[in-house]
């Protein structure tokens, strides 16, 4: 869930959004901060955060749009990564007399401005050691053995097709909370922190921010997360027969017949891969892409069986690709279902 600025590969309908409204953001909050700080003569906590955010901004839109280059995208990231690094650098070991030989107007914007650059900088250089990284581990797993992804097997102990995997039973809507949650809680504690320490802040600068928000309380507390999350891993097996569903979870269970199946989806792949299976007073929810998986096994599922996907309509589920965040899922419109 946690990803390097470049390691995100939004759709080509997404991208167009993640460059231009960013970019929008971005100069709205650095207009601002930058009249504040003028008007007020003054770096508060307030402009801090103004400036903190539009460098943010401004560097997030940029990488999205090297990212989206058909030609050069790379050149021009690395480009501007050394140009801005090397501001940076000499605006640093000069200290004040730079931008002290500016007239008195344009120096407070650079000053205020030069507090913008160091998030958008940071931002664009971790963006850079993405891309880099990204391209090392695709060789790396280009020369890596593929892990074998779950099949489905002849049920040696009743009708049908039976797959075998590891998942952790909770609904997703759960998980989606407990993420919601933690963000709410690290950007509540993290303007806590700032705003307490607003003084040993700024007088360190945007850097000890970035570090602070995304090393010492973001990641510990997505870690711990998903660390517990993943101690509830059990296997299980979910065997599709001719007229039943049979889930086995840890020793528990589970026996739906279709004709009392109201729900089920099936995602194969990527951290969100589950499965939902409700009916007869049933509700099941497997998450799989978050799971320990077995040694050489892959995080997945296996696509469902054509012959189940005619049986599920002919059952009267309606199917239903899901478009965002991909899968397949069915549902009974009638809500009642049929007589056993």
């Amino acid at each position: 869930m946690s990803e390097s600025p470049a390691s995100v590969a939004p759709s080509a309908s997404e991208r167009p959004v993640l460059v231009r409204g960013p970019a929008l953001i971005a100069v709205l909050l650095l207009a601002a901060g930058v009249a504040v700080t003028l008007l007020t003569e003054d770096l508060g906590i307030a402009q801090f955060l103004l400036l903190l955010g539009g460098g943010w901004c401004a560097g997030f839109s940029f990488v999205n749009a090297v990212e989206q280059m058909p030609r050069n995208g790379l050149v021009l990231h690395l480009a501007v990564t050394i140009v801005l690094a090397a501001i940076l650098v000499t605006v640093i070991t000069s200290g004040s007399a730079l931008i002290e030989s500016v007239p008195e107007p344009l120096r407070g914007v650079l000053l205020t401005l030069n507090l913008a650059a160091i998030p958008a900088t940071g931002w664009i250089v971790l963006g850079l050691l993405g891309r880099v990284t990204q391209g090392l581990r695709r060789r790396e797993e280009a020369r890596r053995p593929l892990r074998a992804v779950p099949d489905w097997q002849r049920d040696d102990s009743g009708d049908g097709s039976i797959v075998a995997f590891t998942a952790i039973e909770m609904p997703f809507r759960a998980l989606t909370r407990a993420i919601v949650w933690i963000v709410v809680l690290v950007g509540a504690l993290a303007v806590v922190l700032l705003i307490a320490f607003s003084d040993i802040v700024l007088h360190f600068g945007a850097r000890l921010s970035i570090i602070v928000v995304g090393v010492v309380l973001a990641l510990p507390a997505y870690s711990i997360l998903t660390a517990r999350l993943r101690r509830r891993t059990v296997a299980c097996t979910l065997a599709l027969g001719n007229d039943e569903v049979r889930i086995d979870v840890g020793g528990a269970a589970s026996v739906i017949r279709y004709s009392r199946l109201d729900h089920l989806l099936w995602r194969e792949k990527s951290d969100y891969a589950r499965v939902e299976v409700r009916g007869a007073g049933t509700d099941i929810s497997l998450l799989v892409g978050i799971a320990t998986a077995a040694p050489g096994v892959a995080a997945e599922l296996p696509p469902l069986p054509r012959r189940i996907i005619r049986r599920f309509e002919r059952e009267g589920l309606v199917r239903t690709v899901k478009r965002r965040g991909g899968g397949v899922e069915f549902r009974r419109t009638d809500r009642q279902g049929s007589a056993e």
